[in-house]
């Protein structure tokens, strides 16, 4: 049997303006689940993965149906941890070509926001897994969230779990009165995958890819400019076996070029594609991040493979409305194979 990998964050309730409308004009709001690495896991369940998402909700009904929302996708919840009084939510209103997205946080004194170290046996959690993911918006809730982050990177150390994190810098969460570049570098010193982009590895480390600059690609980034953030990321954390960066050229709100690279023996890149109608590009890193996770462990041996699996499986997810990527590993395959017609499967 399969070992699992498991996932640790928060998912909140996702309340977006239906369509283009800003919230001003809304009359009403849809309503879904979203949060980074639970988006990770519905993508890994989708693939076939066994995999269990750790996360503290309240005692209620939203927690409720969050959690059989998860389970509809056939993700683990066993761990979830029942406790605190709320569960987090952010407000959505899609950008349409010059007017870009808006995301308005009701987040603050969630459940996990209040998890300190210990409440979770992480031993408990991490004994069937193969990996173990998270993302820096959990460090970013609070003291306790890091910490509890922290101590389930070192157990998964302890344990021989593969660690993955996507460095996921969100400046507008880190509000407890510590900065990202004071709590991150201890988490990511246990990781052994590591994945961002070239803003990511700047605010929070300071490393810069050389001579670049993003405003000045005319949304054309090409990946051997980023070999240079990949080989400081791995001399700041020796652990790191391959570092990621995700490619997004931001031609407008609906139309976007989308890549990456991934540096381990040598730098490999994958191709471009240009998303020119986007539906949702919330989750789009995420949907990189799971479609990474599902080939390093289905290709070990084949780093172009995993890296092209992840691009079009993010290229997908852009079509898809909501944070989770409802994609199979066929659909996915089909356009690494080169069809992206988009005719009609019959």
């Amino acid at each position: 049997m399969q070992k699992k990998v498991i996932t640790f964050g928060e998912v909140m309730l996702r309340l977006a303006t239906p369509g283009y409308l800003r919230f001003i004009q809304s009359t009403s709001l849809g309503a879904t689940f979203g949060g980074g690495e639970a988006n990770v896991a519905v993508s890994l369940a989708n693939y076939g993965i066994p995999v269990e998402f750790v996360t503290r909700l309240p005692q209620n009904e939203i927690a409720e149906w969050c959690i059989s929302e998860l389970r509809k996708y056939n993700v683990g919840v066993q761990h979830i941890l029942r406790g605190g009084n709320r569960v987090g939510i952010y407000f959505l209103e899609t950008g349409a070509v010059a007017r870009p997205s808006k995301v308005v946080y009701d987040r603050a004194g969630s459940s996990i926001a209040e998890i300190t170290p210990g409440m979770i046996d992480w031993k408990e959690v991490l004994k069937e897994a193969q990996w173990f993911h998270w993302t820096g918006i959990t460090p970013a809730l609070s003291q306790g969230a890091a910490d509890a982050c922290l101590e389930a990177i070192r157990t998964a150390n302890e344990m021989g779990v593969t660690v993955s994190c996507d460095l996921n810098y969100r400046k507008n969460l880190w509000k407890y009165g510590k900065k990202a570049s004071e709590v991150m570098p201890a988490l990511v010193e246990g990781c052994d995958i590591i994945l961002g982009n070239e803003e990511d590895a700047e605010k929070v480390f300071g490393i810069k890819p050389e001579g670049f600059q993003a405003e000045h690609t005319g949304g054309k980034l090409e990946a051997n400019e980023f070999e240079s953030v990949c080989r400081q990321l791995m001399q700041r954390f020796p652990r790191a076996r391959k570092v990621i960066v995700t490619l997004r050229g931001s031609i407008n709100a609906n139309h976007n070029t989308w890549g990456g690279c991934l540096y381990s023996d040598k730098l490999y890149a994958s191709r471009r594609y240009d998303i020119t109608h986007i539906v949702d590009r919330v989750g789009g890193g995420d949907s990189f991040m799971g479609g990474l996770i599902y080939g390093l462990i289905t290709y070990p041996h084949d780093d172009q493979q995993a890296l092209n699996f992840a691009v079009a499986a993010s290229c997908l997810k852009h079509t898809v409305y909501g944070d989770f990527n409802l994609m199979s590993v066929s659909e996915v395959e089909q356009l690494m194979g080169g069809d992206g017609s988009g005719r009609v499967v019959r």
